[in-house]
């Protein structure tokens, strides 16, 4: 799916999710569809249906984005180095699709390998029905 053109991606997603997904942009902190969400299930790329994320991994790390300390699968997410925004980070994206999903952080729960996907909500598609 990586190698599907703009065109393909603009008449799937709605708007907010081509700026996010495609654009690289920013849901807005406490804002987002599943900040709060405590519900059971699987979260998924918005854009391509791949299982990034399981709930079972999500914390509420007070950041106003969804976070998780680790992925549903190994190979499902990819890292890159971001230095946009005179900032060093690291940018998780889809593996399927490449989509933008968020950041990487060092300042997940120690106990769970201490890192966080800071993830956009309107970069997921919640599945309840999944990881029971």
């Amino acid at each position: 799916m990586k190698s599907k053109p703009e065109e393909f991606w603009k008449t799937k997603l709605t708007p907010e999710q081509y700026r996010v997904l495609r654009e690289k942009g920013t849901d807005m902190p406490f804002m987002g569809e599943y900040v709060s969400n405590h519900e059971e299930g699987v979260y998924e790329c918005a854009a391509c249906g791949q299982e990034l994320f399981r709930s079972s991994e999500k914390f509420d790390s007070g950041s106003g984005w969804p976070s998780f300390y680790d992925v549903a699968a190994a190979g499902h997410v990819d890292l890159r180095e971001d230095n946009s925004m005179g900032m060093r980070r690291t940018e998780v994206t889809c593996s399927n699709c490449g989509g933008h999903l968020g950041h990487l952080f060092p300042d997940g729960p120690i106990d769970k390998g201490g890192q966080r996907y800071c993830v956009n909500s309107v970069a997921l598609k919640f599945d309840p029905k999944k990881d029971k």
